[in-house]
């Protein structure tokens, strides 16, 4: 037991060191969305687009990245994923605006775009309930030891957070808030 806490121990303390100074950064997301990210649908009236995004330190060891907008605000229990985009080469360190409309193309070549919690695939904007407080996207660039997670798109929320929970050496998030 002693062996596996040490060992745990160390795995916390490399993947701290690995992950040192990994960054996610956006100039469209600056504490509060903008109708730009908004859905629109739901009662919003927001443009539905994915803001650019750019990570940069990504740890040695790094072969894919994912990324994933996730609101823990939402009154369901479980949160809700506004994004998921996995399988993006190890070559990339960013989205450009509007990557989360799969009809565009703009993603980058490979990456894989799965179902959101509005039950389609690619990027669905902040839509929190009228009147209710600020909510929360945490927007989560993730590190992965894998080139691919073996996932398509219809693959649900909580599957593909299992399987970059269990690919991540390391994370770098942004957090911005938006009510109605």
């Amino acid at each position: 037991m002693k062996k596996f806490i040490l060992s745990m121990a160390l795995l916390v303390i490399t993947n701290q060191v690995l992950a040192e100074g990994f960054t996610l950064k956006s100039n469209a997301v600056m504490g509060q969305l903008a109708n730009a990210q908004v859905f629109s649908g739901f009662g919003c009236k927001g443009k539905n687009i994915s803001p650019r995004l750019a990570w940069s330190n990504a740890p040695k060891g790094t072969k894919s990245f994912a990324l994933t907008v996730y609101d823990p605000d939402a009154p369901t229990g479980s949160g809700w994923w506004h994004w998921l985009i996995f399988n993006i080469p190890g070559s990339v360190n960013e989205l450009v605006t509007d990557a989360g409309n799969v009809s565009k193309g703009l993603a980058p070549k490979g990456s894989v775009q799965s179902i959101n919690n509005y039950g389609k695939v690619g990027y669905g904007g902040a839509c929190p309930p009228e009147g209710d407080k600020a909510h929360r996207y945490i927007f989560t660039v993730y590190a992965l030891g894998v080139e691919k997670l073996d996932l398509n798109s219809n693959a649900m929320p909580a599957l593909v957070g299992f399987y970059l929970n269990n690919a991540a050496i390391a994370r770098a998030s942004l957090i911005a808030y938006y009510g109605r």
